[in-house]
């Protein structure tokens, strides 16, 4: 890069090593202060300022580096309100993280204790400034709440005393502030004095502007919750006192009713509707009975008329005459059908043609074609023949010659 003034420039060189410490991005038209030395660089034969650190002219580094790690930050949505988790209203396990040796630990414990001393803090000592100090924080900070199942955390406190800028440089840090921002456990950052501003504290869930009001943030006022409580109670009591004297009104009410005067009227009253009942329902049936009596003597009367006896010898002589015209109906059919059988019986053994077997007759067939031989020329020389005689008798022979007289 080249420095410049109004009147020269000067060509200049930083190895890389030295330009990862800046903490400001370099841009054309800024005023720095270079410190470093001159030297010829003998390829080119040139002058070059060979730079071993660079600060912005009128402005510290470390503010620079502040304001561009806020701008990131802020760009990626880490300090925005919708990200912030609510603090319990009446915590009961807190955890501090700080320097056990610095003031802040006791602004901080005297603070909650005073308020409310009914809770349990636990001090998780971490360094507050110098190198390596914002990865501290932010390892305990992970480390917390990988095992909060087991610590049951509710709060956790972030915080140190005042300081200059580089003294309370650790929470500015991008590591810490990537922590906080990842904590499932509500954080609260109470880091230095009224005017410090932190990253750690835009990103945390609640800023406390002092060690000290962490406390206020933190817990709420035991005697402001007794004192709510008693406005309860009293409120409570008010109302209870109301719903029973209400309520006391309400029984004198129903006590001076007739209900209690006489408990037995209504009883009187269902036992009188019981007794209309019973005597209607009685009623009722004398009618029934005698409607039923009145149908079965009609009744009576008629099957007297009508001498069932008499009709029934009547339909048992019928009965019987009708049974001997059957029988001999029956009979007869049976002899007609029987002589019309032995008819026809006798018809068909005259037509079957095996009936001539019994004078001396037989029936010759073809073996291999099972026809009846009529003619000559139903078989062949050589053909095997069955002759069928009576009683189912079979004769097999062989066709040795053929005279054939013309049919």
């Amino acid at each position: 890069f080249s420095l410049k003034d109004e009147q020269s420039k000067l060509p200049a060189v930083m190895w890389k090593s030295k330009a990862g410490k800046i903490k400001f991005k370099m841009e054309n038209g800024l005023a720095v202060v270079a410190n470093g030395f001159v030297d010829v660089y003998v390829p080119q034969g040139k002058y070059q300022f060979y730079v071993d650190s660079l600060k912005p002219a009128g402005v510290g580094d470390l503010q620079i580096a502040f304001e561009r790690l806020v701008k990131q930050l802020a760009e990626q949505g880490l300090f925005k309100e919708e990200h912030k988790k609510p603090l319990p209203a009446y915590p009961q396990r807190i955890a501090i993280l700080t320097s056990e040796s610095g003031a802040a630990v006791n602004d901080i414990i005297s603070s909650i204790q005073t308020r409310w001393p009914c809770v349990n803090l636990f001090l998780h000592p971490v360094p507050v400034q110098g190198p390596g100090a914002a990865e501290k924080i932010a390892a305990a900070i992970r480390n917390i709440n990988s095992r909060n199942t087991e610590l049951k955390i509710d709060i956790l406190i972030v915080g140190r005393g005042g300081g200059s800028q580089e003294d309370l440089w650790a929470f500015n840090e991008e590591v810490l502030a990537r922590a906080i921002f990842d904590s499932a456990i509500p954080l609260i950052s109470a880091v230095g004095h009224e005017i410090d501003v932190t990253i750690a504290d835009m990103v945390a869930d609640r800023r406390a502007s002092t060690p000290t009001k962490a406390g206020v943030v933190a817990v709420p006022d035991m005697q402001e919750v007794l004192e709510q409580l008693l406005h309860i109670e009293n409120r409570l009591a008010e109302k209870v006192g109301w719903q029973l004297q209400l309520c006391a009104q309400r029984l004198q009410t129903l006590l001076a009713s007739a209900v209690f005067k006489r408990p037995l009227l209504p009883v009187w009253g269902a036992g009188e509707q019981l007794d209309e009942l019973a005597i209607k329902l009685d009623e009722q049936i004398r009618l029934l009975l005698a409607a039923v009596s009145e149908k079965l003597t009609s009744c009576r009367n008629r099957v007297a008329t009508i001498e069932p006896h008499r009709v029934l010898g009547g339909r048992a002589i019928k009965l019987n005459t009708l049974w001997h015209r059957i029988a001999s109906a029956e009979s007869k059919i049976i002899n007609k059908t029987s002589t019309q059988l032995t008819a026809q019986a006798n018809r068909l053994a005259a037509l079957n043609p095996k009936s001539v077997l019994k004078r001396g007759y037989s029936i010759t067939t073809n073996k291999k074609s099972g026809k009846i031989i009529k003619r000559s020329s139903d078989v062949t020389v050589a053909d095997a023949i069955i002759t069928e005689l009576a009683g189912g008798n079979l004769i097999e022979s062989c066709v040795i010659k053929k005279q054939n007289k013309g049919r």
